[in-house]
């Protein structure tokens, strides 16, 4: 009985998406809210801040597990204070992103400084419950006992850094929303494996609107997510790494994402992760260099000899990310399957 329930706020997250984007669609292209797809020959306009719908569902949907544990189980205290936690952190981040998509990222958006100020602040909520655990082990140094400091420092830093980074990879239909559904599955089978299965469910809440999504936003997509979806999906990211105290697995688990921090520095954080358009249908790179892991991808396909497509790019950076978490729970297998 308990199984089928749990379905519920799942199937919930997955169908408001489902049946609410249409009308997201209609109404922001009747207001002007569109944006131009840069991978297309014909630079047609898309529907733009579809991640509004994503977050509406998820955070939803994270009511309906509540009520479930509250009515069905009878549990008032316990992990509800980290879901609603989880829940204002994700509005906050989705309500900065959905500024800088009215801003227009053309325009430049926020500024650096106002989103680092902004996340930082979205980071309270943590700092408030002193999530986590402070305790950490070093090499030769053993265990030690952060303190204050890790409230007060390092979930703070953790908050900002994925807030801040979940966007630069982006820029090829359903990238965003399949490597956030990709993460966040990963993350879901370590909260289960580790013994907050409750943490799973909020997860999978969030996993089952982004492939709802998807749906829309795959190439060709109908619909941009906006940094109101991927500001609020980086913020999650690094929240759940956080109360889920597993911080390392899930920093190996974002080294695709890191990866492209370090790209876009070369390029002095000015160069686009876009490709070049072709007449026939595929996309070439748009510089001499790599800036980007799109740009990376493009140039692994024209070396195999394949049409380098963005949805075949799009492909092979997911593939790179399974690969990534793969290694991961091989590298993690013990403190996995095997918790403390």
């Amino acid at each position: 009985m308990v199984s089928y329930l749990l379905a519920l706020p799942l199937m919930f997250s997955f169908l408001l998406v489902f049946l609410l984007m249409p009308f997201w669609i209609k109404k922001v292209k009747s207001i002007g809210l569109i944006w131009t797809d840069m991978n297309k020959i014909e630079g047609k306009s898309v529907a733009g801040s579809g991640g509004i719908v994503v977050l509406l569902a998820f955070s939803l949907s994270g009511l309906v597990y509540v009520a479930y544990r509250v009515f069905n189980l009878g549990t008032k205290n316990g992990s509800l204070v980290e879901i609603f936690a989880l829940l204002i952190i994700v509005l906050f981040m989705g309500f900065i992103g959905f500024i800088d998509d009215l801003f227009g990222w053309r325009h430049g958006g926020l500024s650096m400084k106002s989103r680092l100020v902004l996340a930082l602040l979205g980071s309270i909520p943590l700092i408030a419950i002193n999530a986590g655990r402070s305790l950490i082990v070093l090499p030769f140094l053993g265990q030690i006992d952060l303190g204050l400091i890790y409230p007060l420092f390092f979930i703070p830093l953790g908050i900002v850094a994925t807030t801040t980074t979940f966007n630069m990879l982006a820029g090829f239909n359903g990238l965003e929303a399949s490597q956030g559904a990709i993460l966040l599955s990963a993350l879901a089978l370590v909260s289960h494996l580790t013994g907050n299965s409750w943490l799973a469910v909020i997860c999978l809440c969030f996993v089952f609107a982004l492939l709802a999504f998807l749906i829309y936003n795959k190439y060709p997509a109908k619909v941009f997510p906006g940094d109101s979806m991927t500001y609020a999906l980086g913020g999650f990211i690094g929240a759940v790494a956080i109360v889920g105290s597993f911080e390392r697995i899930a920093v190996f688990f974002y080294i695709p994402h890191i990866l492209e921090v370090f790209l876009k520095i070369r390029g002095g954080l000015k160069k686009s992760s876009f490709g070049k358009p072709q007449k026939d249908g595929s996309i070439d790179l748009l510089y001499d260099k790599v800036y980007s892991l799109n740009h990376l991808a493009i140039l692994i396909l024209k070396k195999l000899g394949i049409k380098s497509t963005e949805k075949k790019a799009a492909i092979l950076i997911n593939l790179f990310q399974i690969l990534i978490i793969i290694a991961g729970f091989i590298i993690f297998k013990d403190g996995i399957f095997n918790p403390a």
